[in-house]
């Protein structure tokens, strides 16, 4: 089908209220529009740069985390919540009680995302292992009684109630045959769709079918990059898009509802390309910084420590590469010293200029990575 006759979908009605039943998205796509073939092009180059420099950042696997927490915290945001890069790498106790619900709903998109990176390895991209994901994203947090882990079995709806809902997703019946469609949308080997324009499609397509009672959001941004991970297009967990959507979010909203309401796949498809093209360009400019900083360091500050305490300063540096908040207790832990020497540890680090102090407090306090944990917030 050419991309210029898709319909979207059709209107049903049901008591009291009508829904949308989006159009099956598993058959053939003829993308023949220039605009649409130009900005495919560039964000394919884009991906492909950004591929080739991760294969030259050592141990990325740390860097990496600091994207998962960036994501999460960003696409948490885009829901309500307020919870900061920053707040992702404190413990528990070390946060105001009114944020907690809040910092809760981003550890656990951590952890989802986490692990189903990690089962990426043995399951393919799959209803089953969104499902799991879903469970992990809900557990313990507002929502955990709305069925975490299955379609859902009842209507849902966006908006404040479902006789004024913004948009009224399929109803329940329709949920299996419509996501097996989808799943085997993403992985049909004989339509040759180009792989970026699959997932924008079956990224609408999720999100227009709204398979779980809550949560959607989240893992429908979720499974753009597990795609991405899935396939020979990224070959390192470092692609994000909801800090564009969430930068563009009422242009993001539009154009989902734009295709609902206008057959406007066009339109979201270059949306979403730009976003791609956007998104990996900043990646690779992060990359750089990291590497400028890391050289910085490894220039500058390691050689002032003396030989019995240079291996305890480069611990302490590659574990803030992963998570960039510290405190004397877990330095002490994770070095093997005593309090006291890893004091003094973090006391050079603050000195050299690695460690800024964030509490004002005497007691409990904590320090932060700033320059670093400043990279991702651009």
């Amino acid at each position: 089908m050419d991309l210029s006759e898709y319909q979207a979908g059709r209107v049903e009605a049901r008591h009291e209220y009508k829904s949308f039943v989006p159009s099956k998205i598993n058959h053939s796509w003829v993308i023949a529009d220039p605009e649409v073939q130009r900005l495919l092009g560039q964000a394919d180059r884009a991906l492909g740069e950004l591929n080739a420099f991760s294969a030259l950042v050592p141990d990325i696997d740390f860097f990496v985390r600091m994207y998962v927490a960036k994501e999460a915290t960003q696409s948490s945001r885009i829901e309500g919540t307020q919870t900061s890069i920053e707040d992702a790498f404190k413990d528990k106790d070390d946060l105001d009680p009114e944020a907690i619900d809040d910092w809760s709903e981003v550890q656990n998109y951590i952890r989802a995302i986490n692990h189903a990176i990690e089962r990426l390895e043995t399951l393919p991209l799959s209803n089953r292992l969104l499902r799991e994901a879903h469970a992990i994203l809900m557990q313990g947090v507002r929502g955990e009684n709305k069925m975490p882990g299955d379609f859902r079995i009842s209507q849902n709806w966006i908006g404040t109630s479902l006789k004024n809902a913004v948009f009224v997703p399929p109803h329940h019946e329709h949920v299996p045959d419509l996501m097996s469609d989808m799943e085997r949308f993403l992985h049909e080997d004989e339509l040759f769709v180009p792989p970026l324009i699959r997932i924008a499609i079956a990224h609408y397509q999720f999100e227009t079918i709204h398979p779980f009672l809550d949560g959607n959001g989240r893992l429908g941004r979720l499974m753009i990059s597990l795609y991405l991970a899935s396939t020979d297009l990224l070959r390192q967990p470092a692609l994000y898009l909801s800090d564009y959507f969430e930068r563009n979010k009422t242009s993001y909203t539009d154009h989902l509802m734009g295709v609902r309401q206008g057959d406007h796949m066009r339109e979201w498809l270059i949306f979403f390309l730009i976003g791609v093209e956007e998104t990996a360009n900043a990646a690779v400019s992060v990359f750089r910084s990291i590497l400028d900083l890391k050289a910085g360091i490894e220039a500058s500050v390691l050689p002032k420590f003396g030989i019995r305490r240079v291996n305890a300063a480069q611990k302490l540096i590659k574990h803030l590469y992963a998570s960039p908040i510290i405190d004397v207790k877990s330095t002490s832990e994770l070095i093997g010293i005593v309090p006291n020497t890893a004091t003094k540890l973090i006391a050079d680090f603050v000195e050299y200029g690695i460690l800024t102090e964030i509490t004002g407090q005497k007691r409990n306090r904590l320090f932060i990575f700033k320059d670093y944990v400043a990279l991702f917030k651009t």
